[in-house]
């Protein structure tokens, strides 16, 4: 593998560790190194850091914290 290609993994934390189990990446990157790119691209979907699975993340959050507040709204008017 390159060494810019190595580097620039080993800075990102979360890349290394992606790489390290999925092995295959290891082949992948050493073949064409462009391929950088669609490795960070799963690495983003596999650590739930794409925008839609942020916004979900919200979501959920939301309809967690609106759940909470009406059953505490609730129990007040007992």
């Amino acid at each position: 593998m390159r060494t810019e290609v190595i580097q620039h993994i080993r800075t990102q934390p979360e890349l290394w560790r992606y790489l390290r189990m999925h092995p295959s990446w290891y082949r992948k990157l050493s073949r064409s190194p462009e391929a950088l790119g669609e490795m960070e691209k799963e690495a983003k979907v596999f650590y739930g850091k794409t925008f839609p699975q942020r916004m979900d993340r919200i979501q959920n959050n939301v309809n967690l914290a609106a759940m909470l507040f009406d059953m505490v709204r609730q129990m007040g008017q007992q």
